[in-house]
């Protein structure tokens, strides 16, 4: 692994930082408070190849590597967490697994569009009584000739009040337990396919997260990806991936942060002069640089070993439980250094307080990661 960017790399963030402060940042504040879905900004980042970021120009991807990938993502979360989880969800969640195991007929129809942007999609796993457990699935199918009859509802889905098409994951063979899930596309439009309320959060809230339902849904058998019976097994592969790019988001949202919190500290007078003179804020801001770095290090050590082909599941759950945790350490020492400023929906350390907590919660808590952590060191050493 090298720990120098290269030269390609070092442009893109040098691209994406400013694409983040002259188009997210901006937009960030009212996002937030309207729940906004950032259409045009989607529009604008695909243009620059972020929907698809590594994935072959072939499929309408820009043909980086995951390193760039988690750069990408890092650097969009630093202006607007919203949009830097969008963002992931469309490259890690759903063009991924359809990159995987999709075919090549499904990677013309149902990866391209959305890899080159113009279209949005999302991925639908969880359930109103189903989040951890992800094998105890009540969403069902019914093979019927050509097609799949699904019935049930998925909730907590990012992107889904806006998206597209939806990774569906079902049960259709219920007795075979995680062996009889199958992953189904599903396309807006499908007669019986629903959106339903939009979720008022507590942050990240302009991401369209909506609960989904299907009734008598009728889905054609080209739209399944893999086998029936697989879904399991994309599913979790597909978190693998989708956990760098949380990573990268809590580290992108810590980032914000604690600049914030340094400028304040230099301007902030007390006591005839800046704060950041006294040792106590001096210490909060070295804890702070301290750990964003080694939940960077973190992220790109798993996208480096995905890029190699290497197994990154541990590696992945070890970023994500790292960084998640991270972010809410130092969004809250950002809110401390302000003061009662940070309190205040004046200022964005607030706003970044609020969207870090959801790192720690999606695409597996935090107790997941751990679990799953424990059983790859059980296992190896």
């Amino acid at each position: 692994m090298h720990l120098e960017l290269s030269e390609e790399q070092k442009l893109l963030q040098q691209t994406v930082r400013e694409f983040a402060n002259t188009e997210v940042k901006p937009l960030a504040r009212e996002l937030d408070e309207t729940s906004r879905f950032p259409r045009e900004t989607l529009r604008k980042a695909a243009e620059l190849g972020l929907t698809g970021i590594p994935f072959p120009e072939q499929y309408g991807g820009a043909g980086f590597d995951h390193i760039s990938y988690a750069i990408a993502i890092e650097e969009i979360s630093r202006a607007c967490a919203s949009t830097g989880v969008i963002l992931s969800v469309q490259n890690s969640l759903y063009c991924d697994p359809i990159y995987r195991f999709g075919s090549e007929e499904q990677k013309q129809r149902l990866l391209a569009p959305f890899a080159r942007g113009e279209k949005i999609g999302c991925y639908a796993l969880t359930e109103p009584q189903a989040g951890s457990n992800a094998a105890a699935l009540a969403t069902h199918a019914v093979r019927k000739g050509d097609r799949y009859i699904v019935n049930g509802t998925k909730a907590w889905i990012t992107n889904g009040g806006a998206a597209d098409a939806a990774i569906v994951y079902v049960n259709t063979d219920p007795p075979k337990g995680e062996k009889g899930i199958t992953a189904l596309v599903v396309e807006r439009g499908t007669p019986g396919f629903k959106v339903g309320k939009e979720e008022k959060k507590l942050g990240i809230n302009a991401t369209a997260c909506v609960e989904l339902s299907f009734t008598d849904c009728e889905v054609p058998i080209e739209n399944r990806i893999g086998t029936e019976g697989e879904g399991y097994k994309v599913a979790l592969s597909t978190l693998d991936g989708g956990r760098i790019g949380i990573a990268a988001q809590a580290v992108g949202i810590a980032q914000g942060a604690f600049e914030e919190a340094l400028k304040y500290s230099q301007q902030r007078m007390a006591f005839g002069q800046p704060i950041s003179n006294f040792q106590a804020i001096q210490f909060m801001l070295a804890d702070m640089a301290t750990e964003i770095d080694a939940a960077r290090l973190l992220a790109r050590k798993a996208a480096w070993k995905q890029d190699i082909g290497a197994r990154f599941s541990m590696e992945a759950s070890i970023a994500k439980l790292f960084a998640s945790e991270m972010a809410t350490r130092v969004t809250h020492k950002a809110i401390q250094i302000h003061g009662g400023y940070g309190y205040s929906r004046e200022y964005p350390v607030e706003r970044m307080y609020r969207d870090a907590r959801i790192t720690e919660i999606y695409e597996g808590t935090s107790e997941i990661q751990r679990l799953v952590i424990a059983a790859w060191v059980l296992k190896t050493y």
